[in-house]
């Protein structure tokens, strides 16, 4: 398996017109998102990338929206995604939209935005999808260097394992646009065959294990010691054990 971290040597969109049939994808995104951004509640979602700045979250009930990036037109916050200036645990949310497939280190910014949440945070991450039309692209060498195809594909079972080592649960994913030329992306085809959908997105959230000790182990620990059998002895804590010279049966 190829590495995720690869050197900084392309440059990603900063709108979604600067794809082909890139306002398609917005419009697919955001009526996926629109759904569960009403579940949504807390008071900071960060949106990353110049892309993720674009979308139309006001569906969200969170009210304060930031966007954070390198570059970009409706950006508030000018910051790298890899070293983002918030304190840690102080936003609820977090939006990734298609930020992870031109970010040189994909690991590092997950695990950034895994820093700034806050415990049962919700971390939203759109995609690439590699095994659809638009990964058929990577493979003809005249469209490698062009928008999109420049841009890292991973597949969704490698995000779902990233998002496992961080302690994530996936409470959502989809694969959607199966046809990247068409507005609706071939809807019969995206319904019965989402795992060929050119754009894969995936809603989870972050889950901390509990700190009380496991009752079984406890109950285990507790458990009464039996009798001993053949030449062996065990005492039971608190009971003294008996001179060798009393068990002996008496002489006649």
């Amino acid at each position: 398996m190829k590495p995720a971290r690869i050197p900084d040597n392309f440059i990603s969109p900063h709108h979604w017109g600067q794809l082909p049939w890139g306002e398609y994808y917005r419009e697919a995104l955001e009526e996926q998102l629109r759904p569960w951004l009403g579940k949504m509640f807390g008071f900071h979602l960060l949106k990353i990338g110049s892309l993720s700045g674009e979308l139309d979250t006001r569906a969200c009930a969170i009210s304060h929206q930031v966007n954070v990036g390198m570059q970009g037109s409706q950006l508030q916050v000018k910051a790298d995604p890899l070293q983002l200036p918030f304190a840690s645990k102080s936003i609820d949310a977090c939006l990734l939209a298609h930020t992870l497939p031109w970010c040189p280190d994909p690991h590092g910014l997950l695990r950034e935005a895994d820093r700034v949440l806050i415990d049962d945070g919700w971390l939203i991450i759109s995609s690439f999808n590699p095994i659809s039309l638009l990964g058929l692209g990577k493979t003809l060498p005249f469209l490698r260097k062009r928008v999109p195809y420049n841009s890292r594909m991973f597949t969704p079972v490698r995000q779902y394992d990233w998002l496992a080592l961080l302690n994530y649960e996936v409470l959502y994913k989809r694969g959607f646009q199966v046809l990247p030329w068409h507005k609706q992306g071939g809807k019969m085809l995206s319904t019965h065959l989402p795992a060929l959908g050119c754009m894969h997105v995936i809603v989870a959230r972050k889950r901390t294990l509990p700190l009380t000790l496991n009752p079984l182990k406890n109950r285990k620990a507790n458990s009464p010691i039996r009798s001993a059998v053949g030449a062996t002895r065990q005492y039971r804590e608190g009971v003294k054990p008996s001179h060798p010279a009393d068990s002996r049966h008496p002489q006649e």
